[in-house]
């Protein structure tokens, strides 16, 4: 039976460590963890969200435009998030087909990734 999920993967551009970090921990505010000690000398790092993980690793190749694969985060106020995206990263926020308890929109990070933000309604 499977339980629980521990974490997810995304990847970025190589050579953008520096800029995710940014982003992700500074302006998203996602606590970085400390990666497992057999996996350090592959790049990257770690993420925690509450129980769970986002592990960061990084990839060329990849047209992350073209994927709707995407994390969804829960947070605590919606519209600052689309706010503070747009007029300190230009980041356009676009609203997702309505679901019943939550009002939310989805962006692509400055890589390319598909987020989506949501907030119980």
């Amino acid at each position: 039976m499977i339980q629980t999920v521990h974490h997810a993967q995304i990847t970025l551009p190589l050579g953008m460590e520096k800029e995710a970090r940014a982003f992700y921990c500074e302006f998203l505010g996602i606590r970085e963890i400390e990666k497992a000690e057999p996996l350090r000398g592959r790049g990257g790092f770690w993420l925690e969200v509450g129980s769970f993980q986002v592990h960061v690793g990084f990839e060329d190749g990849v047209d992350r435009l073209k994927t709707k694969a995407h994390l969804a985060y829960v947070v605590d106020d919606l519209e600052n998030w689309r706010r503070r995206l747009k007029t300190e990263l230009q980041i356009d926020a676009i609203d997702g087909i309505k679901i019943p308890g939550y009002e939310r929109f989805e962006f692509r990070d400055p890589f390319g990734n598909r987020i989506e933000f949501m907030q119980n309604s």
